[in-house]
């Protein structure tokens, strides 16, 4: 288990203090709201060039501009990225230059109504895994012997269920938010076992966090009952508190900088430190052992490919 000195109290800008990242570049998806825009602060504090990948590149200019100010870094940029798009992620990916140091895959969406891309697919497990799944993909060659870092920002909703490989996107089953949103964020961790394994010899690690409860544009298709429901349901109230934005992307800037992480995959992180095991009964902290299962990774990957190689063939 790996312990870092930091926790629940901790922020970015904290962690930021004990990194230097002078010379590496950065990619945050989502990193013109909420956590991700404390999470580019913090990386151009610590001196990296930092890309701010987004779907509305007005508001990303607006947050690079600021940013670029208040840090005095001035190699913050934007670029559009829209994950529930295949073609958006693709153009993206083909139009860097360059090495690439860290991944920040933080981008996604909460509980939404029962949606579908044009591909078909669920919308909360096509933005949260198969967006981000191409993406680190068509950046891997940027990345490799680089010794480079994926962050894949997951959630302690994973705890809600594994993925349902015989019926991802909900054409059987009947839908529920929370369930299609819990299994994106298995995916999300899941992502990081197979690659450790597969990309162990090539320079990239990759690891997975839990942010913490944090009140951002995220829970924007939500009512106001509806999450008042859910942490009723997940007993928050009296079991977690809730984080700041500047204190959610401290875990993220852990697993993006700590050296305890040179050559290690597969991780889940919360409050800055590795997680502890889940061992049954109902929980809100720790990690699923489905989360982490090899077997289980080997099969996402497998079924991850077969779905986008399907898009080239149609």
């Amino acid at each position: 288990m790996i312990t870092t000195g930091f926790g629940f109290d901790t922020t970015a800008l904290e962690v930021a203090a004990t990194a230097d990242l002078a010379g590496r570049r950065a990619i945050v998806t989502g990193g013109a709201s909420g956590i991700g825009v404390e999470t580019v602060r913090a990386l151009a504090t610590a001196g990296a060039e930092v890309t701010i990948a987004a779907r509305d590149i007005d508001a990303a200019g607006r947050v690079a501009a600021s940013l670029s100010r208040s840090t005095g870094n001035k190699h913050i940029s934007v670029a559009h990225l829209d994950l529930a798009s295949q073609a958006s992620v693709k153009a993206f990916a083909r139009t860097w230059d360059g090495p690439l140091h860290l991944l920040i895959n933080n981008a996604g969406v909460m509980a939404t109504p029962l949606t579908r891309t044009p591909e078909g697919w669920e919308l909360q497990f096509a933005t949260n895994h198969f967006g981000h799944f191409t993406l680190t993909l068509g950046l891997f060659n940027s990345m490799r012997a680089e010794g480079a870092r994926v962050v894949n920002v997951s959630s302690s909703a994973h705890l809600m269920g594994e993925v349902v490989f015989d019926d991802i996107h909900y054409a059987r089953r009947e839908y529920d938010r929370w369930q299609a949103y819990g299994q994106s964020k298995t995916a999300n961790i899941l992502f990081g076992v197979e690659a450790g394994r597969r990309w162990s010899g090539e320079g990239i690690t990759m690891n997975a966090l839990m942010p913490g409860s944090i009140a951002t544009n995220l829970q924007r298709h939500l009512t106001p009952e509806q999450m008042q429901e859910r942490i009723r349901q997940s007993g928050a109230t009296a079991t977690r508190r809730v984080k700041t934005p500047e204190q959610g992307a401290a875990t993220t800037l852990v697993v993006a900088t700590t050296p305890l992480l040179d050559g290690i995959s597969g991780r889940y992180f919360e409050d800055g430190n590795e997680a502890e095991p889940v061992t049954g009964g109902s929980h809100m902290r720790g990690v699923a052992p489905y989360a982490q299962d090899p077997e289980a990774a080997a099969q996402l990957w497998k079924v991850s490919e077969e779905t986008l190689w399907s898009l080239k063939a149609a």
